[in-house]
């Protein structure tokens, strides 16, 4: 077998995991991986800080389904990844992080840029290794991408000391392929015992987590959803998993981003078959009202999820597609489809009589009536983008989406100045997609410097501002506390002028401040952005101190806007 650098053979393993664009920053500690990556197939994007680039090897793995690779040298590029690292496993997100790293000789004489990123990364990754030999280098990397798909999926880092990379190995790309991934079925015992209580229940939901959408088990969940008519509701991160103008789509429950009917129907719910959830506190809210009344069916691929927030009445270890398939497969041997009932009548009575307004025509601008519009201009195929903040609890409350992996938020982790470089990941990946990043002003000041990335590498995307020139989400936070402190960011004429810090990198921007200049605003941006091939910005200027409606409890909701008058509705048979 012929001996290679170890670094071409680590960058021919990646190729053939099919990544095609690793995103990073060069160094010296990682160069010989440099001078391997220069000659293969790859594309390399040059951020400007190591955790935008996290960030955006985050985003392109979100759509893709697929492992995505940020590289950095030793030192603080990588503790500057430790917070795109968390984010992925807190989403179950499989990224590999590349570090170099001081030779290894000099590991324990405090050379310059040399730091144990390998503890520091083990708390926040599936695996955290350092790389010891050169003939174990595409070993290493082929363990990684296992490691990162498997199970519940996540992060993997690889420090790769300067010596070591330097090394040679024996390696024939024809001879090697990916690692095959275990895909767990669920015991037919439990399948049976779940199709039992479904049948049972007079008013069951399906709940779809991000763990629908990880597993590609949307066309299955809808499949048993039809049979059954079995109303389905979606977490923040399953948004996409079942289409949100389905006849069954019963909203979304949950104490910050939900929907009045969502929580409504839940709150009437006898029975939860809850798949790839993980009850997130920002879902569940107080424990003793959400659980009160109904029973709960919990299906994961990871054992240690079942019983982690409370114990369910029924646990079922799979992996979300063959167990959706598995139920379906069960409910089929025991008689034809169902025929709709009073259950789900009622669900789509609420659906009709407990909304939101997002009509309004207030100056300033109330931010609903940006995602009213978001909702009318952008197609079904649009790929969102958002992350933290009130911005993101409006959008999980009035956007709509309907496929998966069109909606991507960093639900757990949550960390400010996502949205761009994620939406620069999505963009690489799907160059033909239209790519939107929602975002609030102060989360994009966080990254904001990944907008020149976009601009040089000419990745186009739209960027929708809600800027009510506060830290808006605490802001809120600090009403009980009587107080408004530390949070505003206004000052002079408007604060940042983002139109023209768009400018300065090269990039179109519009203000906004009247409701009616917002559809064509973003119409200007759609076209100017395929144009120039540029990211354009739109900045919302809306109202400053709106707040979004949330509460302790699934029944203890504040609305803070007026409500559609209600509707009355007949759910009798």
């Amino acid at each position: 077998m012929k001996r290679i650098p170890c670094m071409e053979a680590v960058v021919a393993v990646l190729e053939s995991e099919g990544v095609d664009t690793v995103f990073g920053i060069p160094g010296a500690a990682i160069l010989p991986f440099y001078a391997a990556l220069r000659g293969s197939s790859i594309r390399h994007v040059t951020v400007r800080h190591e955790e935008g680039g996290t960030h955006a090897a985050d985003g392109w793995a979100r759509v893709t389904g697929n492992v995505g690779v940020c590289v950095g040298t030793s030192g603080p590029a990588g503790t500057n990844m430790i917070t795109g690292l968390y984010t992925a496993l807190a989403d179950s997100i499989p990224i590999i992080c590349v570090t170099g790293q001081a030779e290894s000789a000099k590991l324990h004489q405090e050379a310059f840029q040399a730091v144990d990123i390998v503890e520091i990364a083990r708390p926040v990754t599936k695996w955290a290794v350092q790389l010891k030999e050169p003939a174990q280098a595409p070993w290493v990397f082929r363990e990684a991408f296992r490691i990162a798909r498997s199970g519940r999926p996540g992060p993997v880092l690889i420090d790769l000391p300067l010596d070591v990379q330097r090394g040679t190995c024996r390696y024939d790309r024809d001879l090697d392929a990916p690692l095959p991934v275990e895909v767990p079925r669920p015991l037919p015992k439990p399948v049976r015992r779940a199709v039992d209580l479904l049948e049972g229940a007079r008013r069951p939901i399906i709940l779809a987590g991000g763990g629908v959408i990880i597993g590609e088990a949307a066309e299955e969940l809808r499949a048993l959803a039809e049979y059954l008519q079995v109303p389905v509701q979606v977490t923040l991160m399953g948004k996409g998993a079942f289409p949100e103008d389905h006849p069954l789509f019963a909203g979304m429950a949950g104490i910050q981003t939900q929907t009045r009917w969502g929580n409504a129907a839940f709150l009437e719910s006898d029975l939860v078959l809850a798949v790839g959830a993980r009850f997130g506190d920002r879902h569940t809210g107080d424990l003793d009202v959400y659980r009160r009344g109904r029973s709960f069916i919990h299906v994961d691929i990871e054992p240690t999820q079942l019983g982690r927030v409370f114990e369910p009445d029924l646990g079922i270890v799979g992996h979300a597609r063959p167990a959706l398939a598995a139920l379906l497969d069960e409910a089929r041997a025991r008689g034809g489809p169902r025929a709709p009932g009073t259950w789900a009548r009622k669900v789509a009575g609420l659906r009709r009589t407990l909304n939101r307004r997002d009509d309004f025509d207030d100056v300033p601008i109330k931010p609903p009536r940006v995602f009213r519009e978001i909702n009318d201009f952008f197609g079904r195929d649009t790929t969102f983008v958002t992350a933290i903040g009130l911005y993101q609890i409006w959008s999980g409350q009035f956007q709509a989406t309907y496929l998966p992996r069109r909606y991507l938020v960093c639900g757990q982790a949550g960390p400010l100045g996502w949205e761009v470089p994620a939406a620069m990941g999505v963009k690489c990946a799907h160059p033909e997609r239209q790519v939107v990043a929602v975002v609030g002003d102060y989360s994009f000041q966080f990254l904001m410097e990944e907008v020149a990335v976009a601009a040089q590498h000419r990745i186009p995307f739209v960027i929708i501002m809600i800027n009510n020139e506060y830290l808006g989400l605490i802001r809120q936070a600090e009403l009980p506390y009587g107080m408004n402190y530390a949070v505003d960011l206004h000052y002079g004429e408007g604060g940042i002028d983002h139109v023209k810090a768009m400018e300065a990198f090269g990039c179109p921007a519009r203000r906004v401040e009247l409701p009616g200049d917002l559809r064509d605003a973003l119409a200007w941006a759609s076209a100017e952005s395929a144009r120039e091939r540029l990211p354009v910005l739109v900045e919302v200027m809306v109202e400053r101190e709106a707040n979004a409606a949330m509460g302790p409890a699934l029944d203890a909701i504040k609305e803070y806007e007026p409500l559609p008058e209600l509707i009355s509705a007949d759910w009798s048979d």
